[in-house]
């Protein structure tokens, strides 16, 4: 019966003792339960160290070249950058093939014939960056006009614009056509890498180191 009383919500007076009609029932003091203490919180998790950034990807991958009617001859170059985005410029000279390319983020722009160094004046092979350039350079070495230097050593040697005709030889620097030279001189920055082989061939997905 305790139960039901308190079932309806009936108080008990101090002592424990509920009144109900001249009776009086005793009731067991109420236990108070204690407190419930706050559930733990786990500790907040430790965050992994984050790995070092990768490097930075400074290789050159081949994505696309231009697709040309007929093979150069000297005195030849073709142009066409229409769509293509920005991105960085790698330019490639093949001595065997007497060819030199322009690359903007790895879509061929540019290609021309070039004349290159031999016999005593030989053109360096390797890689190389452009540290100079000049829209009207003259040469003090040969008393030369060289339109459009980009020059790739200290003892000389340039990319620039020349006659690119039959029987001709620099000595030792890579000669455009003046209005290809122009062009290149235009997308070309200080530091660009110039790729200079003997034989090398590069094919759709190839990808090239550049440090």
């Amino acid at each position: 019966m305790a139960g039901g009383f308190r079932s309806v919500g009936i108080a008990a007076g101090a002592g424990g003792l509920l009144a109900l009609a001249g009776a009086a029932i005793a009731f067991p003091p109420a236990r108070i339960a204690p407190a419930a203490s706050p559930a733990a919180r786990p500790a907040p998790p430790v965050a992994a160290e984050a790995p070092p950034p990768a490097p930075a990807d400074t290789g050159f991958v081949l994505k696309g070249v231009l697709a040309l009617d007929r093979p150069l001859e000297l005195g030849d170059y073709a142009w066409d950058d229409e769509g293509v985005p920005p991105g960085p410029i790698v330019i490639t000279v093949d001595l065997a093939a007497q060819t030199l390319s322009v690359f903007r983020g790895g879509y061929e722009i540019g290609t021309a014939a070039i004349l290159y160094g031999v016999d005593g004046n030989p053109t360096p092979l390797g890689r190389f960056a452009i540290t100079e350039k000049d829209r009207d350079h003259r040469s003090n070495l040969y008393e030369a006009d060289m339109p459009y230097m980009l020059r790739l050593t200290n003892d000389g040697v340039a990319i620039h614009g020349s006659d690119v005709v039959e029987g001709s030889a620099t000595r030792g620097c890579i000669g455009v056509p003046v209005p290809f030279a122009a062009l290149l001189f235009a997308q070309a920055r200080l530091g660009d890498p110039v790729l200079i082989t003997d034989g090398a061939r590069l094919h759709l997905g190839d990808r090239i180191a550049l440090r």
